[in-house]
C-alpha cells in the first residue's frame, strides 16, 4: 500500500491508511462504506484536475498553488489522499491548528520536521519572519525533485502562516512543486483573512480554486442503498455531506441520526469505558496527541488505544493518535460536562509544560490554561505565546493572546494590566483594528494616570493620537498630541518627547500645514541628534520630506526616499512601511506616475512581508488612485475591491477605495455611484484633512459635470468649499490646480488661482491643447480628453470622443458628442453598444473583450497586441477570469461563458 510522508507530529496526512469514510469527507463507491479503499464518488473532475496541474510542475519545473475549497466534511482530505496515494514523490504535509489561536507557522513547522535543514532551524530557533521562511522553504523546495506540499486547513492559519501562503502563491513558479490548500469556506465571512488573500493572488496564472460541492441526491442514494435506508430522507437530513451521510452509515444505518454528533456519538459509545476515556482526552487536543502525553494524563486510559483504531474513531501519527477528522472531535469533545472538560484541560496542562516531554509550546499551553481556568498559567503563557507570535509577525495571533490574559487580569497588578493593554494595542494597530486599539490604549492611559507614571501617560497619550489619526478621528487625535506634549515637556527630554514632537509634525503633515510641519519636524530631529534617537530621526525625516514632496519640491522627495532607506539600514520596519505609503501618496498627487508606480510595487511587496497589513492597504489605495488615472479601470476595481473586502479600518484607505468606486460606476454609466461617495463623505467630512477632503471634492465635482444641469456649479462649489480653502490656506499647490480646473469645468467661476501646477495650470490659461497633451504624456487619457471638451473646437471634441469611446466611459462620450452636435458638427460617431447577451460570470468589460478572444485560441501575447496592452496585463486578466468562472483552463472558460458580443450601434460590427 502506498503511504504518504508524514511531517510533524501533528499533521492531520498520515501514513495512508484504507480511506473509511469516517476519515471526514468524500464518501467511497462501495457496499462496504468502512471497509477497504474505494473510488471517491463525483471528485473524477477535481481529482484529475490535481492530477493535471501536478503534471505541468513536472513537465515544465514550474510550481502551482490549488486552493481546494468546501463545507467541513465534504471531503477535501479525502480528495487530497486519493490524490496523493497515487503518486510516487515526496509529499510534505501539515496542518494548521484548531486552537482559539493558533501556532504561530504551525503548518511550516510541522513540515520542517521532515525536511530539517534551514527551515527547521529557522522555525524552531524562532525569529524567521514569514518572507524569510518562504524564501528558505522554497530554496529547499528548487533544490530538489517535483514534490507535493500540503497545507490542510488553511482557514485556521495564524497571521505568519498567511503571509507565507500569500508569499509561496506569488513566488511558487520559481519552484517544481505543487502545493495544496484545503480550506472550509462556509466558516468564513467576507473579511476573513483567507479569503482576502485569495483574492489578492487570484490573478496570479499559477494560482487555482477547487470547489467540492456536497454529494447529490443520486450519489447518497448510491451510498445509501447496501443499507435499505431512505435516500430521500437521509439527503434531506444531511445535505448531501459526505461526513455526515457516511457517519449515518456507519452507525450500521439501523437508526438516523439527527446530526453529526450523534452519529460520532453513537460510535464511540460502542467503545470500552477505558477507550472512551482515551477518546475524551484526545478531543480537547486539536492537532493530536502523543502517546507519552496520553501515558501523563491518564495512563491506564492508553490502553484503550487499539480498540479506537480498530473502530475508526482514531486514526495513528507519527509518536501518537487524532481524530479522523476534526468535526468527530468538536462532537466528542461538545458532549463532555464542563467539569469534565477543565480535568482534562489541566492533565493536559500539566503533561504538556513538563519540558522533560519536549519544548514548551506556549501557544498550547495558553489555549489548555484558559479551558482549566487555571489564571496563573494564564498569565504565564499566554504573555509568552504572543512574543512569539509579534516575533513572527502574526500580530493577529499576539493580540488575541493578550487578550486572552486580560481576561483573567484580576490576578495582576495595576501596572502590569497597564504593559499588556499597550502591547495589545500596538498589536491591533499593526493589524488595522484601530477600535480595539483605541480602547486598549484608553484603559492604559486611564491606569498610568492613576498610578501617576506621567512618563508613560505622555507616551500612551502620543500613540493614542496615532491611533485616532488612523482612524479618521481628527480632532481628538490632534487633542491627545497636544496634551501628549504639555505632559512630557514638564518632565526631562527623551525619546518620549521627541517622538511626540514627531507626532505633532506628523499631525501638521496630515492636514498639509507645510509651515507648522517643519516647525515640529525640526523640533524632534533636534531632540533626537542631541540624544542619539534613531527612531524619532527617520520619523522626522519622513514626515518634512513628505511635506515637501506633496508641494512637487524634489528635494522632500530625496528626504524621503532618505528616510526609507535609513529604516532599512536600522531595522524600522514600521517606519519604512510609513515612508513607503507617503511616497505612494505624495507620487500620486504631484503626478509622478513612473515613480509612483515603483513606489507602490515595493510598498506593496514590503509590507506584505512582514505583515503591516494596514499600511499595505493604504499603499493599495493609492495605487488604486493611480491605476484610475491612468485608464487602467479594471486594475483600480481589483485593487479597490481587496481593500474593501478587508473590513480596514484605514480612514484614508477607505475614503481613497470609496471614491474610485463611485467614479468608475459614474464613469461607465453603471448604477449607484452616489452610494459609495455618500460613505465616502461620511468618512472624510469630519477629518479637516485634505487628503481625505480632497478625493471626496472632485469625485462629487466629476460626477456633477457627467451629470450635466442646472445645478452643477451649485453642487461643485458646496462640495468643494471646504478642500479649496484649505489648500489655498496651506500652499498645496497640486491640490488648488485640481480643485480649480473642476470648478471652472462646472461652471464656478472664481479668480484664477496663482498656485498651480501643470496640467492644470495649463488648462486654467487658456492653452487646453497644450493640457491635453500634457496629460497623454502621463498616460492620462480620460483626464486628457475631459480637458479637451473645453477647448471649443470641433477637432478637439472628436478626439475626446474617440478617448471616452475606447474608455467606454459613456456618460462622458455623450458629453463630447452634444458639443459637436452643438457645434453644428455632422456624422457623430457612434460608440459601442451595451450587450443585450447577460455576462453571467460577473466579468468587467475588459474581462469580456478578453474572453472573446481566449474563445478564439488567441495566444496572451496576440490579445497584448491587439488590445495594446502588456502580455503581464492579460496574463492578470485571464487569470482573473479563470477565478471568477470557477475554471482551470482557457478551454473551460470558452465554453462556460459566451463571449458577449460588443457591435456599433448601427449592427454592421459584432
Amino acid at each position: 500500500m502506498r503511504t504518504i510522508a508524514q511531517v510533524g507530529k501533528k499533521g492531520r496526512l498520515g501514513p495512508i491508511v484504507p480511506l473509511v469514510p469516517f476519515t471526514g469527507g468524500g464518501a467511497l463507491r462501495t457496499s462496504q462504506a468502512v471497509a477497504g479503499l474505494g473510488d471517491l464518488l463525483e471528485r473524477a473532475e477535481p481529482l484529475a484536475a490535481l492530477e493535471h496541474y501536478f503534471a505541468d510542475v513536472v513537465m515544465s519545473s514550474a510550481g502551482r498553488f490549488v486552493f481546494i475549497g468546501g463545507e467541513a466534511g465534504v471531503g477535501k482530505t479525502s480528495l487530497v489522499r486519493g490524490f496523493c496515494a497515487n503518486q510516487s514523490v515526496r509529499i510534505l504535509s501539515g496542518a494548521c491548528d484548531a486552537l482559539a489561536t493558533p501556532r504561530p507557522l504551525g503548518p511550516l513547522l510541522d513540515i520542517s520536521h521532515t525536511t530539517g535543514g534551514d527551515l527547521e532551524a529557522m522555525i524552531v530557533r524562532g525569529g524567521g519572519r514569514p518572507y524569510e521562511v518562504a524564501d528558505v522553504f522554497l530554496d529547499q523546495l528548487r533544490s530538489g525533485p517535483p514534490c507535493v506540499v500540503i497545507l490542510e486547513d488553511v482557514h485556521w492559519a495564524d497571521d505568519a502562516t498567511l503571509d507565507v501562503i500569500r508569499l509561496l502563491a506569488r513566488k511558487v513558479e520559481s519552484a517544481p512543486v505543487l502545493v495544496v490548500g484545503t480550506y472550509r469556506d462556509d466558516q468564513m465571512d467576507r473579511t476573513h483573512p483567507l479569503r482576502v488573500l485569495i483574492g489578492d493572488v487570484a490573478t496570479s496564472p499559477a494560482v487555482a480554486r477547487l470547489y467540492l460541492a456536497p454529494l447529490s441526491a443520486a450519489a447518497v442514494a448510491d451510498l445509501a442503498a447496501p443499507y435499505g435506508l431512505d435516500a430521500a430522507e437521509l439527503y434531506r437530513n444531511t445535505g448531501g455531506n459526505p461526513f455526515f451521510v457516511t457517519e449515518v452509515l456507519a452507525t450500521g444505518g439501523d437508526t438516523l441520526p439527527a446530526t453529526v454528533q450523534d452519529a460520532v456519538l453513537a460510535r464511540v459509545a460502542r467503545l470500552g469505558p477505558v477507550a472512551q476515556r482515551l477518546v475524551e482526552m484526545v478531543a480537547i487536543i486539536p492537532t493530536g496527541v502523543d502517546i507519552s502525553i496520553l501515558e501523563a494524563m491518564d495512563d491506564e486510559a492508553v490502553a484503550g488505544i487499539e480498540e479506537c483504531l480498530a473502530s475508526g474513531v482514531l486514526a495513528p501519527i507519527p509518536g501518537g493518535v487524532t481524530f479522523r477528522h476534526e468535526l468527530a472531535r468538536l462532537a466528542v469533545e461538545i458532549s463532555m460536562s464542563p467539569a469534565r472538560c477543565v480535568s482534562l484541560h489541566r492533565a493536559a496542562l500539566t503533561a504538556l509544560s513538563d519540558p522533560k516531554r519536549g519544548p514548551i509550546d506556549p501557544t498550547s499551553l495558553s489555549h489548555h490554561a484558559e479551558a482549566a481556568a487555571d489564571i496563573e498559567a494564564v498569565l504565564r503563557f499566554a504573555p509568552q505565546a504572543a512574543a512569539v507570535a509579534t516575533q513572527a509577525r502574526a500580530h493577529r495571533e499576539a493580540a488575541a493572546q493578550y487578550a486572552r490574559a486580560l481576561r483573567f487580569g484580576w490576578g495582576l497588578t495595576d501596572e502590569q494590566r497597564a504593559e499588556l493593554l499597550s502591547l495589545r494595542s500596538s498589536e491591533c494597530f499593526l493589524t488595522g483594528h484601530y477600535a480595539d486599539a483605541i480602547d486598549s490604549r484608553r484603559e492604559a492611559l486611564a491606569t498610568y494616570r492613576l498610578l501617576g507614571d506621567r512618563l508613560r501617560e505622555g507616551d500612551a497619550l502620543r500613540m493614542m493620537s496615532s491611533n485616532l489619526r488612523c482612524s479618521g478621528l481628527v480632532a481628538e487625535a490632534t487633542e491627545a498630541g497636544l496634551a501628549a506634549v504639555a505632559v512630557l515637556e514638564t518632565l526631562t527630554p527623551g525619546h518620549e518627547l521627541a517622538m511626540a514632537y514627531a507626532n505633532r509634525a506628523m499631525l501638521a503633515l496630515n492636514i498639509e500645514d507645510t509651515t507648522a510641519t517643519l516647525e515640529w519636524g525640526a523640533k524632534a530631529q533636534e531632540l533626537a541628534a542631541r540624544i542619539d534617537d534613531r527612531e524619532t530621526l527617520v520619523h522626522a525625516m519622513n514626515t518634512i520630506g513628505t511635506a515637501g514632496y506633496l508641494i512637487g519640491d524634489d528635494d522632500g522627495r530625496r528626504a524621503l526616499e532618505r528616510s526609507l532607506h535609513l529604516c532599512k539600514e536600522w531595522g524600522f520596519v514600521e517606519q519604512a512601511g510609513r515612508a513607503y505609503i507617503h511616497l505612494a501618496w505624495a507620487s500620486v498627487r504631484v503626478h509622478d506616475y513612473a515613480r509612483a508606480e515603483a513606489y507602490q510595487r515595493e510598498g506593496d511587496e514590503y509590507c506584505l512581508e512582514r505583515g503591516l497589513d494596514a499600511w499595505r492597504l493604504e499603499i493599495l489605495a493609492h495605487q488604486a488612485r493611480r491605476l484610475l488615472d491612468q485608464g487602467q479601470w479594471d486594475e483600480a476595481t481589483e485593487v479597490t475591491s481587496t481593500i474593501l473586502r478587508s473590513g480596514t479600518g484605514n480612514a484614508v484607505a477607505q475614503t481613497l477605495a470609496l471614491c474610485i468606486v463611485a467614479l468608475l460606476r459614474a464613469r461607465r454609466g453603471d448604477p449607484d455611484h452616489q452610494g459609495p461617495l455618500t460613505r465616502a463623505q461620511a468618512i472624510a467630512a469630519p477629518t479637516g484633512e485634505l487628503q481625505h477632503l480632497l478625493p471626496t471634492a472632485t469625485a462629487s465635482a466629476e460626477i456633477a459635470w457627467l451629470e450635466g444641469g442646472a445645478q452643477a456649479a451649485d453642487v461643485t462649489r458646496a462640495a468643494t468649499d471646504q478642500a479649496m480653502k484649505l489648500a489655498m490656506r496651506y500652499g498645496a499647490v497640486p491640490a488648488v490646480g485640481e480643485l480649480a480646473a473642476w470648478r471652472r469645468r462646472c461652471g464656478v467661476q472664481d479668480l484664477m488661482p496663482t498656485l498651480s501646477t501643470a496640467p492644470y495650470a495649463l488648462e486654467l490659461s487658456g492653452d487646453t491643447a497644450g493640457a491635453a497633451t500634457a496629460w497623454t504624456e502621463l498616460g492620462c487619457q480620460y483626464e486628457g480628453a475631459i480637458t479637451l471638451c473645453a477647448g471649443g473646437l470641433e477637432a478637439n471634441y472628436r478626439r475626446a470622443l474617440a478617448i471616452f469611446q475606447a474608455l467606454d466611459a459613456r456618460p462622458a462620450a455623450a458629453i463630447a458628442a452634444q458639443l459637436l452636435r452643438e457645434g453644428g458638427a455632422r456624422s457623430v460617431p457612434r460608440g459601442p453598444r451595451t450587450s443585450t447577451k447577460q455576462n453571467a460570470g460577473g466579468l468587467t468589460t475588459r474581462e469580456v473583450e478578453v474572453l472573446g478572444m481566449v474563445s478564439e485560441d488567441m495566444t496572451n501575447r496576440e490579445i497584448a497586441g491587439r488590445l495594446h496592452l502588456s502580455e503581464k496585463t492579460v496574463d492578470h486578466h485571464v487569470a482573473a477570469i479563470l477565478a471568477k468562472l470557477g475554471v482551470s483552463n482557457r478551454r473551460q472558460a470558452a465554453k462556460a461563458v459566451a463571449p458577449v458580443s460588443v457591435g456599433v450601434e448601427d449592427g454592421r460590427q459584432h
